[in-house]
């Protein structure tokens, strides 16, 4: 285990509509705010999305399990905000319901919102850390300075 300690540097509250590319909006807005080290929580729908499950196996590196997600799904997660070089890399893990079936996965392409996406984005400060390749594990991982 590794860790370190900071504190609240700005908070953004943002709001996705229908339709929206919510990760590449994300994107869009971490570069021109330039933000390096964050967490964030979203609260809202999405109608497409693609996502990661879990592993096949458990083994490193992981054979993810990939699922398509099409049609209204009520969306509560969880994600954060680290970069590899010169670029973001999000790490969103979130539950996704429709009509009592919930799917649990992480976030990874193809996001469009359903209706509205609420995001509150919590930037840190006084942490040093990035998102970098990591080749025994086959993922980008957090990793500090």
């Amino acid at each position: 285990m590794e860790y370190r300690s900071g504190t609240i540097k700005r908070v953004f509250s943002v709001r996705f509509d229908e339709g929206d590319d919510f990760l590449a909006g994300m994107h869009e807005l971490i570069r021109k705010e330039q933000i390096r080290c964050a967490w964030f929580h979203i609260l809202g729908g999405l109608r497409e999305a693609d996502v990661v499950t879990g592993p096949r196996e458990p083994v490193m590196p992981p054979d993810p399990v990939w699922a398509q997600i099409n049609g209204a799904r009520e969306a509560l997660g969880t994600g954060s905000i680290y970069w590899d070089a010169e670029e973001p890399k999000i790490h969103l893990h979130a539950a996704l319901g429709h009509h009592g079936e919930t799917i649990t996965a992480c976030v990874r392409k193809g996001t469009k919102v359903y209706l509205i996406l609420e995001v509150l984005i919590l930037e840190l400060a006084g942490i040093e850390a990035g998102r970098p390749w990591y080749p025994e594990g086959g993922f980008n991982r957090l990793t500090f300075s």
